[in-house]
Parts: C-alpha cells; structure tokens; sequence
C-alpha cells in the first residue's frame, strides 16, 4: 500500500529530472577537468546521449540504477506497490537503452554507460573516462581571422 496520496505521489514524481541529474553533473564536471569538450543532450543522436564528443565519434550515457537497471545494484530494487506496473515500464526502459545503444553503434559511434553509483569514486571515474576518450585536448584549429 503506497504511503502517498496519489497526487502527492505524481508531485514526487514529477520532480524526477531527466537531465542535469547529481550524476550527470558529477561525470560532465569530472570530463572537464580532465580537458575533455562536449555536447550535451544531442537530439539528433538515439537516446540523446548525456554528453557528445563528436570529434572522437563517442558518447557518454549517464544513467541512473533505478530507472535503468543497473546488474546487482542496490539501488535497482523494485517497488512494492503495483510491482507488475514497475517491472513493465523497467522493461521498457532496459530495451529501449539496449535499442539505443545498438543503434548508436551500428551509425559508428563508441559508447559508455556511466552508472548513477559509479559517480561516487571520481578518481575512478577519471579514469574510465580517460580510458574511453583517449588523450584530451589535441591540435588546436587555427584562427580564421586575417592578421592585422
């Protein structure tokens, strides 16, 4: 039995933000630092990946343990109230990320899941993100200003 009136639980849920997520921020923060330029949010890509680095024809999702399903973690429990509901609209969500990805790859991009509880070690996800991306910056465009 849910503890929430139904309008209390569609305000709650309501607040659940899809993008500039603690997570998201964490991982876009940590990419910077590491001298790392992207994209966010690229409507013309599948799934809109969280950050884009087009140059490197890679993407980074971003995505949280409950609503996606991350493999043995805690925090990817199910709901007591209206379990079946849940596991549908998880199922939903699981495949449509598989699509995603599957599609994104087939068009010639890389991709990297980050998950929600990976955020937490920074050095750690430092490191994956290099690994990913490879070496940061590169040659610089020259300026397509005349000189004085």
């Amino acid at each position: 039995m849910d503890r929430l009136l139904p309008t209390e639980r569609s305000r709650l849920m309501g607040n659940v933000r899809g993008k500039d997520t603690t997570p998201e921020m964490v991982v876009r923060k940590t990419a910077h630092a590491l001298g790392y330029r992207f994209r966010l949010h690229r409507k013309g890509l599948p799934g809109s990946p969280d950050l884009v680095f087009a140059s490197r024809r890679k993407v980074v999702f971003v995505h949280g343990c409950f609503w996606h399903r991350h493999p043995s973690c805690r925090k990817a429990s199910t709901p007591k109230t209206r379990p079946e509901f849940w596991r549908a609209k998880f199922a939903r969500n699981v495949e449509r990320d598989a699509k995603n990805e599957r599609d994104l790859r087939a068009a010639g991009w890389e991709v990297l899941i980050v998950w929600e509880c990976e955020t937490r070690d920074v050095a750690e996800l430092a490191r994956v993100l290099h690994a990913f991306l490879g070496e940061a910056g590169g040659t610089v465009a020259p300026s397509h200003r005349s000189a004085p």
